[in-house]
């Protein structure tokens, strides 16, 4: 869903305009980009998987009066034209379409996993999905990139790999390994060669438990002579004896089966993209089909949980947001990180066997922006229930609180929420908070805070509420508009966390960084000219707060009790306000794309020739 920051189409000069939203910084377009050449009367429109020519409005209306007037040869010639505009248009097809989010070309020496969807192959380094030891030229997964995947999160499952596969998978490195060092060999000893690889390497490429026996020495030369002529070739020509290689040479044609799993049903074919279907009673074992969910046993087969259907599909974790993550809390934030495609050394850094089990250098990731602004998974009470769509939120108890995907440190910005629920004895208080302000309080529990009670109408900062208007309640919509002069003394790039430490959890890595409260308060200033304005039901209640501190602001809900609350980040508005210039909060997720890609690039330049595999020190 998001990468999020790719070579886009290489042209003659042209005038580019762009519409719509930017999906992610690693180039999936999924708004429609208009190109008008610099030397030609044409537009061409462009849209994912299609690269076609339009005439504008008045070469159409010419189009047949000139058609009467084109000579025999000039026929001809109009026709090599469009055979060679066809052809071009094609060749631009394929090199969007044929390679992985960074667009590079495919590489043999590292773990490059095939989509089930749009069948593009995707470097191991380039995923952000935590996928295990894999090794190259495995058939034996499903794979779903995040341009294909509903949720816009990878999703990956190894299966267990019959010893014909781990016989190709095996005769397939040995032979790439060899023609890395400029070695003409292309058969190999099952003693010598084959069977020490497939042992070396046995959990990376399959999920059977290793045999406690050698017996399987004998199955892999079964599987090896049964499929000779289809699968392998066999020389017992040589002083070895028998030797084995591959009947194609062709390793870039080693791939999964999916039509085949298909057809035998472990794969469906859905409006949603291709679903990997995983039966309650019998079938293939293993768990769910793209990953582990909350609620599943580490070990729990499927068919303990059925309800009548004897398949299920898994739930998906909306939006783009792993279900299971870590919270920020205890002192730490988590912030999800996606593999750098522009990081130096990423290459070596995969190609290299010697990090296996050690800390991930932080500056070969990013941290990953959104493309959509909604309610934080990991930045809230854990007690709070987030709606699917991440665009409500209800109560639990006491006060607690939850803040929005991104923040905003200058400009005048807007956003709504409308009270769904109020049970008797529930109260909210809503505003703008920064990253600090408690989670396990109400909003304006602190510095960091400024809120709007239910009850009363109360306005709250630093625990001290004062009478602001008259209470709201259950069906209101409230309106927050935040004002932030633009203070040139201030850096308003954000953190590249290139320099904090990776943690993996639950097959995703998260930069991890400590709190700085108490730095943080001691910075705290006020910042001129700044304010708070809050609306009920489209009408202004006047300046709750004014020159208030500066920092990067949260859209913050915290409620008491079972309240609940939906929002509306723009850009379709109920109640707009009609006394001030503003931006929707909707806006802010493209520019915040923009923002951490300038962080990124930043730090990378700023850095050059100190990030060093050789020197990485943790």
């Amino acid at each position: 869903m998001y990468s999020r920051r790719r070579n886009f189409y290489k042209c003659q000069p042209m005038v580019i305009k762009f519409s719509g939203n930017v999906n992610d910084r690693c180039g999936n377009l999924t708004k429609k980009t208009e190109l008008k050449s610099a030397d030609s009367e044409h537009h061409l429109v462009v849209i994912p998987g299609t690269f076609r020519s339009s005439p504008s409005d008045k070469s159409d209306q010419m189009e047949t009066v000139e058609e009467k007037k084109i000579k025999p040869d000039d026929k001809k010639q109009k026709s090599k034209q469009d055979e060679t505009v066809e052809k071009t248009s094609v060749q631009s097809n394929n090199n969007e379409s044929s390679n992985c989010y960074c667009g590079k070309e495919r590489n043999l020496n590292i773990v490059e996993l095939l989509c089930a969807s749009c069948s593009r192959w995707f470097h191991e380094s380039c995923i952000g999905y935590q996928l295990g030891k894999l090794v190259p030229f495995m058939v034996n997964y499903i794979f779903v990139c995040k341009n294909c995947s509903p949720t816009g999160l990878e999703s990956f499952k190894k299966t267990q790999a019959p010893f014909p596969q781990m016989c190709v998978t095996a005769i397939a490195n040995l032979l790439q390994m060899c023609q890395k060092e400029n070695e003409q060999k292309t058969l190999f000893h099952k003693d010598k060669d084959i069977i020490p690889f497939i042992d070396c390497h046995w959990e990376s490429m399959t999920t059977m438990p290793r045999r406690a026996t050698q017996s399987w020495h004998a199955t892999i030369h079964r599987a090896l002579l049964k499929d000779i002529g289809t699968l392998f070739t066999m020389d017992e020509s040589t002083s070895e004896g028998q030797l084995f290689g591959l009947a194609s040479s062709e390793l870039t044609s080693i791939k999964p089966n999916y039509e085949q799993m298909i057809k035998n049903g472990h794969l469906r074919a859905t409006e949603m993209g291709i679903q990997h279907v995983v039966p309650l009673s019998g079938g293939l074992r293993g768990r769910n089909a793209k990953r582990k969910l909350p609620g599943e046993a580490a070990g729990t087969g499927s068919g303990k949980k059925g309800r009548g259907s004897d398949m299920t599909t898994p739930k998906l974790p909306a939006h783009g947001y792993p279900l299971e993550h870590p919270f920020n809390k205890d002192g730490y934030r988590y912030i999800l990180a996606e593999p750098d495609p522009h990081a130096p050394f990423r290459q070596e850094f995969d190609e290299s066997s010697d990090w296996a089990g050690k800390p991930i250098p932080g500056w070969l990731y990013r941290a990953l922006s959104p493309s959509t602004i909604l309610l934080a998974l990991h930045d809230r009470a854990p007690q709070l229930k987030v709606a699917e769509d991440r665009l409500a939120v209800t109560g639990e108890k006491g006060y607690c609180m939850i803040r929005a995907t991104h923040n905003v440190s200058r400009g005048t910005w807007y956003w709504e929420a409308t009270i769904e629920e109020m049970p008797e004895g529930s109260a909210t208080r809503l505003g703008w908070g920064q990253e600090y302000a408690n989670l396990q309080a109400p909003l304006g529990y602190d510095k960091f805070g400024y809120s709007w009670r239910s009850r009363k109408g109360t306005r709250f900062h630093e625990s001290r509420g004062k009478h602001y208007s008259d209470s709201y309640g259950e069906g209101d919509t409230l309106g927050f508009l935040i004002v932030l002069p633009d203070a040139h003394d201030a850096s308003h790039i954000p953190n590249t966390y290139k320099d904090r430490p990776l943690v993996k959890f639950k097959s995703h890595l998260y930069y991890e960084e400590k709190d700085q409260v108490q730095e943080t308060l001691k910075a705290l200033r006020p910042l001129e000219g700044s304010k708070i304005i809050y609306y009920k039901n489209g009408i202004n209640q006047g300046d709750a707060f004014v020159d208030i501190n500066k920092g990067a602001y949260y859209p913050g809900i915290s409620l008491y009790k079972s309240a609940m609350v939906s929002v509306n980040f723009g850009p379709n508005f109920k109640y707009p306000p009609t006394d001030v210039t503003f931006r929707g909060m909707h806006e802010k997720a493209e520019e915040a794309i923009a923002e951490q890609s300038m962080a990124d690039i930043l730090y990378l330049t700023e850095n050059e020739g100190k990030l060093r595999l050789d020197t990485f020190v943790l």
